[in-house]
């Protein structure tokens, strides 16, 4: 490289919300030149995650993520995102790892850097051509976080900016348990009022968790809030959470949501809704199988879906538009073959018309916002006898970030449909 013209670095933009893509190039380097472009992380656990890719300039001396094609590295072909979503745990790493933010009032800081030559490793012990720190958000500007301890409830609500009212939505994760934030404060930032629900808390375990009236408080709490719009609350959730939203909008009789999404859900848990159920069921987990890794294949335990109706929630009640998403490479919940169960069951009232599901190829259970890592097995503690084990997620990493990409996308359009809208047919994907 000569030393008198320096290469130039630019990510555009610099500061963007997660679910923003950005443009990495290079300018000023000789034609022909083999280069590595180089993502890292240092994540909030300490530990580094990177992505790279292996590029060539072109006759001018320019290389383009997006314009041109990586030959090797964590990510190959055309992939303008791959610096983000091929992210992995540095070699040596702690095994079993998984990336999430947990403050949502700072950014993720990568650095993205280009090196001299395809390089796979040692990228820290190396000095790089340039290189440049970008921030991604899941907080626009002006969103509001306020932290919740009401009626009994536990979480944080997120406010978009502005002077409102706006659509609100609970937010409710898997059985993993806590209090996760950064969905409802994405969600924010596209518009919707959020309530990111913390229950199944570390050493906070309550009767009260599992039981409808703990979610029926929440979904009140967003609806009775003055800045969101009481008649346009949906709820959301991810595994256990899909679980719960199909319950709560089948069973309960005092909330109506206006719509939900289940992510990687299913309706096999007829929970009443107690502990003493919830450690019923994980009983018949321990029967559950291992792969040659040794990681945990929860999905088998619910299979095959019963038939009688008792052993499942009644999803023929549920009045609102619900969205399903599903992967059909998902090791953890049989969520393909609940969809076509509960496909059936509404088909049988007359409401599948109510019904949209969107299932992708070699895609896992975790299925989270546009560019996040995928992590095929991570740590898990399992609820309740507090096991630690590490859970087979499933999907390939290409396939599982253009689903994340492509499932985000349509998710937005159907609460802004069903939020926004004044009508409210099928959603149109």
């Amino acid at each position: 490289m000569s030393p008198t013209i320096p290469p130039i670095l630019s990510v555009h933009p610099t500061r963007a919300l997660v679910d923003e893509p950005f443009k990495v190039v290079v300018e000023n380097l000789p034609p022909a030149s083999p280069v590595t472009l180089h993502s890292l992380i240092y994540s909030e656990d300490k530990d580094y995650w990177e992505a790279y890719g292996h590029y060539t300039s072109d006759h001018r001396g320019i290389v383009s993520a997006a314009e041109d094609v990586s030959v090797g590295g964590t990510y190959t072909g055309k992939e303008p995102m791959g610096l983000l979503w091929s992210l992995r745990p540095e070699p040596g790493s702690r095994t079993g790892l998984r990336f999430r933010k947990r403050i949502v009032t700072s950014p993720i800081l990568v650095h993205v850097s280009v090196y001299s030559g395809h390089i796979t490793q040692g990228f820290r012990e190396q000095s790089p051509l340039a290189s440049v720190l970008t921030e991604r958000w899941y907080m626009a500007p002006g969103v509001q976080r306020i932290e919740v301890k009401e009626r009994g409830v536990r979480g944080t609500l997120f406010i978009p900016p502005g002077p409102g009212p706006f659509p609100g939505l609970l937010d409710m994760w898997g059985g993993g348990g806590g209090l996760l934030e950064y969905r409802s404060a994405l969600l924010a930032s596209h518009g919707f009022a959020s309530l990111a629900l913390e229950y199944f808390s570390p050493g906070e375990l309550q009767t009260a968790d599992l039981q409808l009236q703990y979610f029926e408080s929440a979904f009140n709490i967003v609806k009775d809030h003055p800045q969101v719009i009481p008649d346009r609350v949906g709820i959301i959730g991810l595994s256990l959470g899909a679980l719960l939203a199909l319950h709560i909008a089948a069973e309960s009789k005092n909330i109506k949501p206006h719509c939900i999404v289940c992510i990687s859900g299913h309706h096999l848990f007829p929970f009443g809704a107690t502990i003493a159920a919830a450690q019923k069921d994980q009983e018949k987990e321990l029967k559950t199988r291992y792969d040659e890794n040794n990681y945990y294949i929860w999905r088998d335990v619910r299979l095959p879906i019963p038939s009688d109706p008792a052993e499942k929630t009644d999803v023929r009640k549920i009045q609102c538009p619900m969205l399903l998403v599903n992967g059909d490479d998902d090791q953890n919940t049989p969520a393909v073959e609940a969809a076509e169960d509960i496909a059936q069951m509404m088909r049988s009232q007359g409401n599948l018309h109510l019904l949209s599901t969107l299932t992708y190829p070699d895609t896992g259970h975790l299925i989270e916002p546009p560019f996040s890592p995928h992590f095929r097995a991570t740590n898990f503690i399992k609820p309740f006898i507090k096991e630690k084990v590490i859970v087979l997620w499933g999907g390939k990493t290409k396939a599982h970030s253009d689903a994340q990409e492509d499932s985000w996308r349509k998710i937005l359009a159907f609460l802004q449909h069903h939020l926004y809208s004044s009508t409210t047919p099928k959603a149109r994907l």
